[in-house]
């Protein structure tokens, strides 16, 4: 698609989802400037990226590492000065933590103590080695439907896991983050989300954050208190690229 085509449906689209982010504030007795919006930029070019970058957004999300690493670089040399920050958002091995310090500013998808330990060593190996200058956010995923086997804790973990965190000077604990189960009532779901955030924040005053809601729910996650909604379809369309 020409470059000037694209750009304005990236706008339009933009504007839509802020609309609707923003009614849903209002909606909810909220301030929009209380929901950061994450652009969920998996399976499409950096250009995108780049196109989006010139439209005022600042924080993206990847799912795949191998995906990431490459597109990271390529949109660092379209837009050298962008103040972008990159988000892991997809279920993430403990084998990947080293490359994926490398690149991420956030990951979100935490769920084990020993996935905890490989990016608590792999940050501070990076850090050592002048390939980070900060510590590494995370973010603790909370499975809201163990059936499901889209990653994340149980809810009765989240506090021993935050402790854990919180021991290390090389990871930053800000929050947590879900899913909502395919099937079931999201309201419910991020609901209880909610009340697990509300506790965290109550022994980690610092873990503030809550990224909840998609294209399809944001509205929902709004109400209960999202922080933070990651959108990709509604913000980018369909997919674009073949996976790697």
């Amino acid at each position: 698609m020409n470059e000037e085509l694209r750009r304005a449906e990236l706008a339009e689209s933009l504007s839509e989802v802020r609309a609707r982010v923003d009614r849903a504030c209002r909606a909810a007795g909220r301030e929009p400037g209380e929901v950061e919006l994450l652009a969920v930029t998996k399976t499409f070019p950096a250009s995108d990226v780049a196109l989006l970058a010139d439209l005022g957004l600042t924080e993206f999300a990847e799912n795949r590492e191998q995906e990431a690493r490459g597109k990271v670089a390529e949109f660092a040399g379209l837009r050298p000065e962008a103040p972008a920050r990159w988000h892991m958002v997809g279920q993430l091995q403990r084998n990947k933590a080293r490359s994926v310090v490398r690149w991420a500013d956030v990951v979100e998808s935490v769920d084990s103590e020993r996935l905890v330990e490989a990016l608590r060593k792999a940050t501070a190996n990076a850090l050592d080695a002048g390939d980070r200058t900060h510590p590494l956010e995370v973010l603790l995923q909370v499975s809201l439907d163990e059936s499901e086997g889209r990653g994340g804790c149980r809810p009765d973990e989240v506090p021993a896991l935050a402790d854990m965190i919180t021991l290390t000077s090389d990871l930053r604990l800000r929050g947590v983050m879900a899913v909502a189960p395919l099937g079931g009532d999201p309201a419910v779901a991020f609901d209880t989300l909610s009340k697990i955030s509300e506790r965290l924040r109550g022994d980690h005053p610092e873990a503030v954050e809550v990224s909840a809601g998609m294209s399809g729910d944001l509205e929902s996650a709004v109400a209960h208190g999202s922080t933070r909604v990651r959108v990709g379809t509604a913000l980018l369309g369909g997919r674009r690229l073949t996976s790697p």
